[in-house]
């Protein structure tokens, strides 16, 4: 038995019947099933399934296995960003300061540069941010604000009241609308006696570091 390849068989507009072969070809009909083991387009070409208004549906209790390369439709949640400073940041007191994340653990899109994520085209969508911060202040009782800032604009932020020297963790997360182009970067603020110290992960695994990935459309 040969195969047959072919991008679409239909019937020709306005009928409802389309045939097959001459005199000794069954006659396939609107909503007649067709069974087959093996559906191919011609060598080197696309195969479309169905027009621009249909619908396509695979009923309760089937499953669609993909071992290839999908496109367009969910299962993958990407860009994923993790980035962490490779050495300790001194910051001034009563400024705010950009947070130094330059070692990247995952960047999948390649989007994270500068210690600033921009959203590669075609990936908008609603993105999960994270940002933790091990650090310490020369004084007891000082302010400290994280700030998430999305295309220079304050859009999440956290104030921490620090009650001693000890080296403490300050955690801020949020989940942001993004477009295309959009850039998150992430600064430190602290109002107190001295300069504060923010820690390289090196210091604390697990510690200082930023996280953002795409969860949604």
């Amino acid at each position: 038995m040969s195969k047959l390849e072919t991008n679409t068989v239909d019937s020709i507009s306005g009928t409802s019947t389309l045939t097959l072969g001459g005199s000794n070809a069954s006659v396939v009909s609107a909503g007649t099933e067709v069974r087959s083991n093996k559906l191919s387009p011609a060598t080197g070409t696309a195969l479309q399934i169905g027009d621009s208004g249909d619908t396509i549906t695979i009923p309760s209790g089937a499953t669609i296995v993909n071992s290839g390369t999908q496109t367009g439709f969910g299962g993958t949640n990407t860009p994923i960003v993790r980035a962490v400073p490779s050495s300790n940041q001194t910051v001034s007191y009563n400024s705010y300061t950009t947070i130094v994340f330059d070692t990247e653990i995952v960047d999948t899109d390649n989007a994270f540069a500068s210690n600033t994520f921009t959203v590669p085209s075609g990936k908008g969508g609603k993105y999960f941010v994270n940002l933790q911060v091990i650090s310490n202040d020369a004084t007891a009782g000082a302010l400290e604000r994280l700030n998430i800032k999305v295309n220079g604009s304050e859009k999440g932020s956290g104030n921490y009241w620090k009650q001693n020297n000890n080296d403490h963790s300050l955690i801020l997360s949020g989940i942001f609308d993004l477009s295309a182009g959009d850039t998150v970067l992430a600064t430190y603020f602290t109002y107190a006696g001295g300069n504060s110290t923010i820690y390289s992960n090196s210091n604390y695994i697990g510690g200082t570091c930023i996280d953002i990935f795409k969860i949604a459309t």
